[in-house]
C-alpha cells in the first residue's frame, strides 16, 4: 500500500549539554541531558521509495524525516571499537535461516546439536540457537485471548447466574465476572460478526455454483447472470464485490479457514495440549524445545522484529540492522493469541542466564492474572543488569489510565525497577500526524517514541516487507541500545535506559492524540521524555558520560 508522506525542512534551534560534574566512577554518575529541539518546520516535496524503505534511520535536521539520525552515528563511531552484545527477541519465532540475519545468529556453544543432552546443564536440552516455550516442532498452536481464559475459567462457577444467585462470599467475584464478561463481549464482537459474514459468503458461492453448475466460477460467469430471482442477485452481487477485490473464491476461503482456526475467543479450546505443562504452576518448567523456527505466518512478527534491531550491515542485502556486534537469541513465547505470564517470565530469565544484555518484547496485552511472575523476572533480569525494551501497544490509548502488561509499575506511577524502556510509533510525518494513529501512550508509562510506521525489514524466506506497530518502534530503540552496550559496556542497563530518554529529539508541535477523533495534544506531553529517540545523540551523551 503507498503512503503519502508530508515532510519538511527544519531548523536546528539549541542542543544544550548538562554538566556532568566531578565523580568517583561511571556506576555513580547520573545521566545528564542532551536534547536537541526542532522547531519552524517548512514544506518539502516527497521522498523516494528507496530513501521511504529506511525513512527510521533518517536525520530530521539534514532529511527532513523524523527518523532516529542513525547514519549520523555510525560516523561518530568511525574507529571505534565495541564489544559483541547479545541481543535476545522475545517472540512468536524467527527464520534463522534468513539471508539478512544468519550471519549474527547466537549460539549456544557449549550445547551440542541434536544429542538430545543437556549438555551444559541450564535446564534445556539442544537450546543451540534459543529456547521454544510454545511446544511443537515449527508449528505451535494457537491460543486464546487473556480475557477470553479468565471468563471460561469463571464459567463453571458463574455462568447463567443472577445476583440473586450468589452467596455473600461470592459476590465480589461474581461483580467481577460481569465485568469480565461485558470485556469479552466487546473484545470478540466483531470477530464473530465477521465470521458470520464470511459464513454468508461462502454459502453465496455455493448458490451460485449449484445455479451454473460449476464447480469454479469466474469474475466473467457472474456478470454473464441475468435472473429476477431477488435472493440469487443479491448472491451475485455479494460475489461480484469480492472478485472486485481482488480475492478469488480460492483466496476468499483460504482467508475463511484461516478465521474459523482462530481460537482467541474459543471458552473450550486447550492451547497448552501441544506444550504439556501446568501454566498455572510456575514450578512446572520442564517444557518447549529447541525450535525457535515457527511456521511461516508466525515467524513472520518476530523475524521482521529481529531484522529490524541486528539485520546484517555487510553483506549488501536487503537492509542494514540498526545495531552491530551484536548476536541474536530467539526466545518463543508469543502465540497467536495472548502470552502466557508464565512463558514470558520463563523467557525473561532464560535470556537473562545466556547472556543477553537487551532484550525486545514486542508483544503485550490488557489483562495479566500472573503479573507477579513477570514482575519478578524483570527484577532478576535489573539485578543482572539487563535492559528489557517493550512496546507501548497498538490500541490507541492512555496507558497511565488502562492497564497494558507487561509493565514496570504495579500502580502505572511508581517504577519497581529502572531497566524497562517503553516505546510509542512515529509515522514519518513531521506535522501533526507525527504519533502513529494506533500507538498508545502516556506521561508517566510510555518513556519514548521511535519510528514505527511502515518500516521494512527481513520476512520468512528470505524476503522483506513493511510493517507498523509500536513492534517495530520497540526493536529500533534496542537497536540503539545495543549499540550502546557495544560501544560504552560499562555503562549499566539504568544508565543506558536514561541515555536513550535524556538524548531524544524534543520538537515544538501539537500533535494528533491517537484516538481521541481529532483532540491535540503538545508531542512533549505524550511520553515521560517527551522526545524522539536518537542513536547519534545517544551515543554522544554516553561517550559524555565515560569520557
Amino acid at each position: 500500500m503507498r503512503i503519502f508522506k508530508s515532510m519538511f525542512v527544519v531548523a536546528l534551534a539549541t542542543i544544550s549539554l548538562a554538566s556532568c560534574g566531578s565523580v568517583k566512577s561511571i556506576a555513580d554518575k547520573p545521566v545528564p541531558t542532551m536534547e536537541t529541539t526542532i522547531s519552524m518546520p517548512q514544506k518539502k516535496g516527497a521522498i523516494g521509495e528507496e530513501q521511504f524503505n529506511h525513512w527510521a534511520h533518517a536525520d530530521l535536521v539534514a532529511d527532513t524525516i523524523p527518523g532516529m539520525s542513525l547514519d549520523k552515528a555510525y560516523k561518530f563511531l568511525e574507529g571505534k571499537k565495541g564489544v559483541t552484545v547479545i541481543v535476545a527477541v522475545i517472540d512468536s519465532g524467527i527464520d534463522i535461516e534468513h539471508e539478512d540475519l544468519k550471519d549474527v545468529l547466537w549460539i549456544n556453544t557449549k550445547e551440542i546439536p541434536g544429542n538430545g543432552i543437556d549438555d551444559d546443564n541450564n535446564g534445556y536440552v539442544d537450546d543451540i540457537y534459543g529456547w521454544n516455550y510454545l511446544g511443537g516442532n515449527g508449528d505451535a498452536a494457537p491460543e486464546q485471548l487473556e480475557i477470553t481464559r479468565i471468563v471460561a475459567k469463571l464459567n463453571p462457577r458463574f455462568e447463567g447466574k443472577k445476583l440473586e444467585d450468589i452467596s455473600e462470599a461470592d459476590k465480589a467475584d461474581f461483580k467481577k465476572y460481569q465485568e469480565y464478561v461485558e470485556e469479552f463481549k466487546t473484545a470478540s464482537s466483531r470477530h464473530f460478526q465477521t465470521l458470520t459474514r464470511m459464513e454468508q459468503i461462502a454459502d453465496n458461492f455455493a448458490a451460485v455454483k449449484k445455479y451454473l453448475g460449476k464447480q469454479a466460477i469466474t469474475l466473467e460467469d457472474l456478470q454473464g447472470i441475468n435472473t429476477d430471482d431477488q435472493t440469487l442477485k443479491a448472491q451475485v452481487g455479494d460475489l461480484i464485490g469480492l472478485f472486485g477485490r481482488g480475492l478469488d473464491e480460492d483466496a476468499y476461503l483460504d482467508y475463511y479457514e484461516t478465521q474459523k482456526k482462530n481460537k482467541n475467543y474459543d471458552f473450550n479450546f486447550d492451547g497448552r495440549a501441544i506444550v504439556g505443562d501446568n501454566p498455572e504452576d510456575f514450578n512446572d518448567r520442564n517444557y518447549g524445545n529447541g525450535f525457535v523456527i515457527g511456521s511461516k505466518e508466525e515467524e513472520s512478527h518476530g523475524t521482521h522484529v529481529a531484522g529490524i534491531i541486528l539485520a546484517s550491515r555487510n553483506n549488501n542485502k536487503g537492509l542494514q540492522g540498526v545495531a552491530h556486534n551484536a548476536k541474536l537469541m530467539s526466545v518463543r513465547a508469543v502465540p497467536d493469541g495472548d502470552e502466557r505470564d508464565k512463558d514470558v517470565a520463563l523467557a525473561i530469565r532464560y535470556a537473562v542466564d545466556n547472556g543477553a544484555k537487551v532484550i525486545n518484547m514486542s508483544f503485550g496485552k490488557s489483562f495479566s492474572p500472573n503479573k507477579e511472575w513477570v514482575f519478578d523476572a524483570i527484577k532478576y533480569a535489573e539485578k543482572h543488569d539487563v535492559l528489557l525494551v517493550h512496546a507501548a501497544g497498538n490500541d490507541n490509548k492512555n496507558i497511565d489510565v488502562k492497564d497494558n502488561f507487561p509493565n514496570d509499575s504495579e500502580d502505572k506511577v511508581t517504577e519497581f525497577s529502572d531497566n524497562v524502556l517503553t516505546i510509542g510509533a512515529l509515522s514519518a510525518n513531521f506535522n501533526e500526524n507525527l504519533l502513529a494513529s494506533f500507538s498508545n501512550y502516556g506521561k508517566l508509562n510510555v518513556d519514548v517514541f521511535a519510528p514505527g510506521v511502515q518500516i521494512y525489514s527481513t520476512v520468512p524466506k528470505d524476503e522483506y516487507a513493511k510493517f507498523s506497530g509500536t513492534s517495530m518502534a520497540s526493536p529500533e530503540v534496542a537497536g540503539i541500545a545495543t549499540l550502546i552496550r557495544s560501544y560504552y559496556p560499562q555503562l549499566s542497563a539504568s544508565q543506558v535506559k536514561h541515555i536513550i530518554m535524556n538524548s531524544g529529539v524534543k520538537v515544538n508541535l501539537q500533535v494528533l492524540v491517537p484516538g481521541q477523533k481529532g483532540d491535540k495534544a503538545p508531542f512533549s506531553s505524550l511520553s515521560k521524555a517527551g522526545s524522539i529517540a536518537n542513536a547519534y545523540n545517544a551515543l554522544l551523551l554516553a561517550d559524555k558520560m565515560v569520557n
